[in-house]
């Protein structure tokens, strides 16, 4: 099942080159010089993305190596229009970015069902002779050659589109999380790294309303340097609305693992530290109420916090209102 989960692919993309003009000069037997009657080449096809809401993986592009789209035809006599080339479409998950492979430059992101962005444009037709004719050049006898295309190696990143993202180390119960309040069903095991894909899930909520969670793969301290599974993941965190911390209550120091993942965060990418957060300290059916209220004078965190237990159900529906709460804010 985690093979099917692709977010990065690399490809190689050619735009069609234009169709040459026609040079062509008109030979009738009641017109023996019927002058310039050359058409014009068609354009090359375009390279073009498009978003597709049905698409959740970059799977279906990954044995895709070239996309090469068709050459526009030559002009031809009697002011025949050469035939434009066969466009290429790219369908791509929503919250992909293309970057140039070479320098890493951002070409567009897709953001919506059926956007459409010209990657690469075709090239030009070139322009007959009957084009260049006037009043004191009465027979060119040349045309234009078509445009060349444009070729380039691009990288195409999925970066998940959801309301909320569960941030935190491995093992401290996302996935559990996700698999309680959705009908996902990622895998669970008490070993890290368990979750190797990110996971998507539906949360239902009061009077059929809904919001979209996302597990992230655990991070580790050093992640933003490409520790563990490193930036490969952490890109993921960037189109979600609100964080979701999740820290274990029997973890050494709440606060301080707390601190280790916003500082990733930070090191990734700073504007990260500008959306809403949520920590959840999760694992709670292991503390009575008498140790909770010793744990609340240790806790100290910068946002609000909520003592969660994903087996017995505790704080779950308190954490599900917060969480709607603040997408909606």
């Amino acid at each position: 099942m985690t093979s099917n989960f692709v977010d990065y692919v690399k490809i190689y993309c050619r735009s069609g080159k234009g169709g040459k003009g026609c040079m062509h000069l008109l030979h009738a037997a009641k017109n023996f010089k019927g002058g310039p009657d050359g058409g014009d080449g068609g354009r090359g096809g375009h390279i073009i993305l498009k978003g597709n809401s049905q698409l959740w993986t970059l799977l279906h592009l990954k044995y895709t190596k070239h996309i090469i789209a068709k050459d526009g035809e030559a002009g031809g006599q009697n002011l025949m229009h050469g035939a434009n080339g066969q466009d290429r479409i790219i369908e791509v998950p929503l919250g992909c970015v293309v970057k140039d492979a070479e320098t890493n430059e951002v070409l567009c992101e897709i953001t919506e069902n059926g956007e459409e962005r010209i990657l690469f444009s075709g090239g030009r037709g070139g322009k007959g002779n009957d084009f260049f004719k006037s009043s004191t050049f009465r027979t060119p006898r040349f045309a234009q050659p078509g445009e060349e295309g444009t070729e380039k190696w691009i990288i195409i990143e999925l970066k998940i589109l959801a309301d909320v993202g569960l941030v935190g180390f491995p093992n401290a119960g996302k996935s559990t999380l996700l698999s309680v309040v959705s009908a996902a069903k990622p895998e669970i095991a008490n070993y890290p790294f368990t979750t190797l894909v990110p996971n998507l899930g539906i949360v239902k909520y009061r009077d059929d309303k809904s919001f979209v969670m996302a597990d992230i793969p655990g991070i580790i301290e050093g992640a933003a340097e490409g520790k563990g599974l490193g930036l490969r993941f952490l890109r993921h965190i960037e189109r979600n609305s609100i964080l979701l911390f999740m820290v274990p209550v029997d973890s050494d120091d709440i606060n301080k693992e707390y601190e280790v993942l916003l500082n990733e965060l930070k090191k990734y990418n700073p504007e990260l530290l500008d959306k809403e957060r949520i920590l959840a300290i999760s694992k709670c059916d292991m503390l009575d109420e008498q140790m909770l209220n010793e744990m609340e004078k240790l806790v100290n965190v910068d946002c609000p916090h909520y003592y969660i237990s994903s087996v017995s159900g505790k704080g779950i529906q308190e954490l599900k209102d917060a969480v709607y709460k603040k997408i909606n804010d």
